[in-house]
């Protein structure tokens, strides 16, 4: 199966993810820079969001510029990522309301650390699909970064029982982790000539 009409879709749900997002987010009633100061942590929460969602974006582009073809397996590994992310407006919308207290910033971290999981699971779909000595398979190697964001995850849900400041640092460290797109696959495909 070609891929085109899959990455089709997929933008088109971030974009809708992202759209639903910012719709969440409500101004305040009073024009006064305290009024301001009280929607604060609901910004926060749509802007480490929204980095988030981004990054996703990016990285599932420049997996997809590695492969060739799809299959049934890889479709429902996308839906898998997709429905994951389609989580985290309602999440995020929740941990803003709630002052990032401790149920919710849990439940945020858990949103944040299924579609790490769903992308490891469709990374491995195409890897296997595509051989390991596809482009795809060199590049990511054995996946460290993305067992390493999934224990990220897991540190940050732990450290919200701490305070929730702390799982907020953690899941920012691994938006700091994946901000810039995936350096493995530029690489590989630099090395190889692959442009798309």
């Amino acid at each position: 199966m070609e891929k085109g009409r899959l990455e089709a879709f997929s933008d088109g749900v971030i974009a809708v993810i992202i759209t639903i997002m910012v719709l969440e987010l409500h101004p305040p009633h009073e024009p006064t820079l305290e009024a301001l100061l009280e929607v604060l942590h609901p910004f926060f929460a749509y802007v480490l969001s929204f980095i988030y969602i981004g990054i996703y974006w990016n990285n599932h582009h420049h997996m997809f510029q590695t492969i060739e073809k799809v299959n049934g397996k890889v479709l429902w590994a996308n839906n898998f990522l997709l429905f994951c992310l389609s989580l985290v407006p309602f999440t995020t919308n929740w941990l803003g309301e709630t002052d990032f207290a401790l149920v919710p910033m849990v439940v945020y971290g858990v949103s944040l650390f299924l579609p790490g999981f769903a992308y490891y699971l469709l990374a491995s779909s195409l890897v296997q699909l595509h051989g390991p000595d596809s482009m795809l398979a060199r590049a990511m190697g054995r996946g460290f970064k993305e067992w390493a964001s999934l224990v990220l995850y897991a540190l940050g849900i732990a450290g919200a029982f701490i305070h929730p400041y702390i799982a907020f640092a953690f899941y920012l460290s691994v938006a700091a982790m994946w901000f810039i797109p995936d350096r493995r696959i530029e690489r590989t495909i630099a090395a190889e000539g692959h442009v798309e």
